[in-house]
């Protein structure tokens, strides 16, 4: 296995730079594993794919506006601190540039963003880690509000008019660097349809942190090193997935951060209450353990992402209906379109 493996071609056409106005008329790629078939239906059928019974899992983690711009004091040169954890103590774990200009003591200063902030946000580096990483401080202040936007990826070069475009509709406690995507698909009206289908909804945490900006390197992506990033399982939830699969229905897990998690938590076919930081990188050859069905969108070429996927579906299959996705003008990465693997 090679990182070459997991790579292919997409012209920058392809990427979306806007949500839909209608999240739920986005496009959705029906996939089956067994028969190596597509579909091409839009989201908002989702639910004729689904059975009475069977569990959505969804991560309810909401977006930080985690994207601190500002000056480094003493220069007056531009800076950029990207938010990816809170530390323990107050602290916060972070990227930052230019990297070079941003060792311990330097103090970015950063003006505030939304109407009637006063003043300014004072961020001290503390510390240097591993791959870039920075230890900051952020002046006294918990949280970066009213200082810092939504932390898009690089990719997307529009500008985003409503900051909750960027989250789902079903996001609670902050805590992301990133939105857990395939869920910006839905919208309360389709969620009650499914409800009234006999669907059932269950909800996970999982604050997606560093790997969702961080590549990977390694010829050998067995080599890659994944970073840690905080989850939480309640006891409610790993019952009600327990029972779907006991009575032969399917836990229908909505994107690779819910399914990253819901594995980590599960054993021998079972799930279980869990709270931690997650580490688990899940490549071909894997054995899925509660993930029944997939939802997510298109990812980026060498991914973690696009490895967890391929090891769910085969990976000539998934780069195969990649293929197709180009070829049928599918709209790929955050604000793009999604798949439904069964």
């Amino acid at each position: 296995m090679r990182l070459s493996d997991f790579d292919y071609h997409l012209p920058p056409e392809f990427i979306a730079q806007h949500p839909l106005d209608r999240r739920d008329r986005s496009r959705l790629m029906v996939v089956d594993r067994r028969s190596q078939s597509l579909e091409h239906r839009h989201f908002h059928e989702i639910g004729h794919y689904l059975n009475p019974g069977d569990t959505l899992v969804l991560n309810d983690s909401r977006v930080i506006p985690a994207r601190l711009n500002g000056t480094i004091e003493g220069s007056g040169r531009r800076a950029e601190v990207l938010l990816l954890r809170r530390l323990d103590g107050g602290a916060w774990e972070a990227l930052a540039r230019p990297g070079r200009r941003l060792m311990p003591g330097s103090r970015v200063t950063v003006p505030g963003v939304k109407p009637g902030v006063e003043g300014e946000l004072t961020v001290t580096i503390l510390g240097t880690g591993e791959g870039g990483l920075r230890t900051v401080s952020l002046g006294g202040k918990a949280a970066p509000d009213g200082y810092g936007s939504m932390p898009l990826p690089p990719y997307i070069h529009a500008r985003l008019e409503d900051d909750d475009d960027y989250q789902t509709v079903y996001s609670r406690p902050e805590g992301s660097a990133a939105a857990p995507t395939a869920g910006l698909h839905f919208t309360p009206g389709l969620l009650d349809d499914l409800k009234s289908r006999g669907i059932n909804t269950a909800f996970v945490t999982l604050h997606v942190g560093l790997d969702t900006f961080q590549p990977v390197r390694a010829e050998d992506p067995s080599r890659h090193h994944i970073h840690t990033e905080y989850g939480k399982v309640s006891r409610d939830t790993a019952d009600l997935v327990n029972e779907t699969r006991s009575s032969g229905k399917r836990v229908v897990a909505v994107g690779t951060t819910s399914v990253r998690l819901m594995e980590a938590a599960s054993q021998e076919g079972r799930a279980g209450p869990f709270e931690g930081q997650v580490g688990l990188f899940i490549l071909p050859g894997y054995r899925f353990r509660v993930t029944d069905v997939m939802v997510t969108n298109f990812h980026l070429p060498k991914s973690t992402l696009l490895m967890m996927v391929s090891a769910f579906a085969g990976r000539e299959f998934i780069l195969d209906c990649y293929e197709t996705a180009k070829k049928e003008d599918y709209r790929f990465f955050s604000f793009g379109d999604a798949m439904l693997i069964m």
